[in-house]
C-alpha cells in the first residue's frame, strides 16, 4: 500500500520530536549527576551510578505496565473510545502504584543489601546506601507520573508531557548544583545532594502532571472509580503486560548484571562504564522517541481498522530505524574524544572509556533498529511475546554467560568483557527482521463494545 510520505513524516515528527526531547531531558539528569559528581570524586560518581541501577530495575516493572497501557490506549484512541482509554489509565495507576511502593520500601529498609549486589567496595556501598535512602522517595512518585505522561503522549498532548519533563529536569539540574556543591549557603551534600534533588524534581513533575491534566481536552483519572474493574479490559491488559514484564525483567536484570559484572572488575572499569552508560542513554533518545512514536502511529491505524495502512507505516518505520542506527554510530565516534576529556578519571579508566565508546558505536546500530522495530512496531500491534524470547536467547543465552566467563573464569581484559555485554543487540537483528516479515503484529486489539465497570 502506498502512503502519503508527507503526512507520514509530519505525524512522525509531531509525535517523535517531543518524546525525543522528553527522553533527552530525562537522560540529561543522569549526565548532570555524572558530570557534577565526577567533578567531586570518582567514588561519588561510581556509587551513584551503581545505586541508580535499583531504579533501572523498577523502571522495567513500570515500563511493562505503561507499555501495555500504551498498546491498548493507542488502539482505543484511534478508534475514538475515550472511556476505555480512561479505564486503561486506571489500570496503569494501580499497577505502577504498587510497584513503586515496593521499591521505595526496599530502598528505605535494606539499602546496603541492594548495594552489595553491585560492588564489594565498602566506601562505594556506604555512599550508595546513603543515596538510596533519600532517592527511594522519588521512586515512590515516579511510577504515577509516568502513567500521566504516557496518556499525554497517546492522546495528542505529547508536547505538554515534554514540557513537564523539561521543567522537572531543569529543576533537577539546578537543585543538583545547589545540593551537591553547597550553593546558597547550603552545606555540600555530594551524593546525598543528588538524591535530594532527584526527589524534589519528581514532586514537581507529578504536581505539574496533575495540574496540566485538569484541562478540558485531557484524559485524567476519575479517583472515585480508580478501583473499579472492567473485567475484559483488565484481561486484555494482563495479556499484553505479562510478556512485556517477562521481557522487561530479562532485559532489566540482564542490563543490571552487566553493570554488576563491570563493577566487580574494579573501580576504574566501573567508572568508565558509568560514563559510557550516560553517553549511551543520551544518544539513544532519538531511537527511543521514534520507537514510542512508532507504537502510537501503528496502534492508532490498527485500532481504527486500517490494517494495510498500519502495516505500511510499520515497514516505513523499520527502514527509518536503520538510518537512525548508523547516524547514532557516527555520533558516538565523533563524541569520544570530547567525552574522555570532560570527566575526571584515572589514566586507566580513561583508556577503558575510549575503548568502550568505540565498541558502543557498533552496538548503537542494533539498539536503534531493535528499539524501533520491537518496542515500537511489533508492540504497537500487540506482538509482545517475541521480545521476551529474543532476550532469553541473545542476552541470557549468549551475552551474559560470555561476560561472566570472561570476567570471573578466563580473566579476559575489561574491554573484551564489555564487548560481550554488547553482543545481544547486534546479534539479534536477523531474527528481528524475520519476525517482522511474518506480520503477526498487524492486528486490531480493540473490542466493539467493551463492558462497563463492574
Amino acid at each position: 500500500m502506498q502512503i502519503d510520505n508527507r503526512a507520514f513524516y509530519r505525524k512522525l515528527k509531531t509525535l517523535a520530536a517531543p518524546i525525543t526531547f522528553q527522553s533527552l531531558m530525562l537522560a540529561a539528569v543522569a549526565a548532570a549527576d555524572a558530570l557534577m559528581l565526577g567533578g567531586v570524586a570518582q567514588n561519588e560518581m561510581t556509587a551513584v551510578s551503581l545505586a541508580t541501577q535499583i531504579q533501572f530495575v523498577q523502571n522495567m516493572f513500570v515500563f511493562s505496565a505503561v507499555s501495555a497501557g500504551s498498546i491498548l490506549s493507542s488502539q482505543y484512541w484511534g478508534k475514538g473510545d475515550r472511556e476505555s482509554v480512561r479505564s486503561v489509565f486506571h489500570i496503569m495507576l494501580r499497577w505502577c502504584g504498587m510497584i513503586s511502593f515496593l521499591f521505595f520500601a526496599a530502598c528505605e529498609c535494606i539499602p546496603e543489601t541492594l548495594m552489595r549486589l553491585f560492588s564489594h567496595d565498602d566506601p562505594i556501598i556506604e555512599i550508595g546506601s546513603a543515596y538510596l535512602r533519600i532517592a527511594g522517595w522519588s521512586y515512590l512518585i515516579a511510577g504515577v507520573s509516568q502513567c500521566y505522561l504516557l496518556i499525554m503522549k497517546v492522546t495528542n498532548h505529547a508536547m505538554a508531557g515534554a514540557w513537564i519533563s523539561s521543567a522537572a529536569v531543569i529543576s533537577n539540574i539546578v537543585l543538583n548544583a545547589v545540593f551537591i556543591f553547597g550553593f546558597l549557603e547550603i552545606p555540600a551534600m555530594n551524593a546525598r545532594g543528588a538524591a535530594l534533588a532527584t526527589t524534589l524534581a519528581r514532586v514537581i513533575e507529578l504536581g505539574l502532571c496533575v495540574a496540566v491534566s485538569a484541562g478540558k481536552t485531557y484524559i485524567r483519572p476519575a479517583w472515585n472509580r480508580i478501583f473499579e474493574r472492567r473485567k475484559q479490559l483488565a484481561a486484555d491488559f494482563r495479556r499484553q503486560c505479562m510478556p512485556l514484564l517477562g521481557g522487561g525483567l530479562l532485559w532489566g536484570v540482564g542490563f543490571t548484571s552487566y553493570t554488576a559484572i563491570m563493577g566487580h572488575m574494579g573501580t576504574d572499569a566501573a567508572a568508565a562504564n558509568a560514563v559510557a552508560a550516560v553517553v549511551r542513554d543520551l544518544i539513544c533518545c532519538v531511537c527511543n522517541g521514534v520507537g514510542n512514536a512508532a507504537g502510537i502511529m501503528v496502534g492508532n491505524e490498527l485500532g481504527a481498522g486500517n490494517l494495510e495502512k498500519g502495516k505500511a507505516y510499520g515497514i516505513k518505520l523499520k527502514n527509518v530505524s536503520y538510518i537512525i542506527g548508523f547516524g547514532s554510530m557516527a555520533l558516538v565516534l565523533a563524541l569520544t574524544p570530547l567525552v574522555v576529556h570532560m570527566v575526571i578519571l584515572s589514566e586507566e579508566a580513561g583508556r577503558y572509556l575510549t575503548g568502550m565508546m568505540i565498541i558502543m558505536a557498533v552496538y548503537m546500530i542494533g539498539r536503534c533498529v531493535n528499539t524501533v522495530t520491537i518496542n515500537g512496531v511489533l508492540d504497537g500491534g500487540g506482538d509482545t511475546v517475541f521480545d521476551m524470547y529474543s532476550l532469553a536467547v541473545c542476552m541470557w543465552g549468549l551475552a551474559i554467560p560470555l561476560a561472566l566467563l570472561g570476567a570471573f573464569v578466563f580473566g579476559w581484559p575489561v574491554l573484551a568483557v564489555y564487548a560481550c555485554t554488547c553482543l545481544d543487540e547486534v546479534g539479534k537483528i536477523p531474527w528481528v527482521m524475520l519476525r517482522f516479515r511474518k506480520y503477526k503484529w498487524v492486528r486490531n486489539l480493540t473490542r466493539d463494545n467493551p463492558e462497563r465497570a463492574e
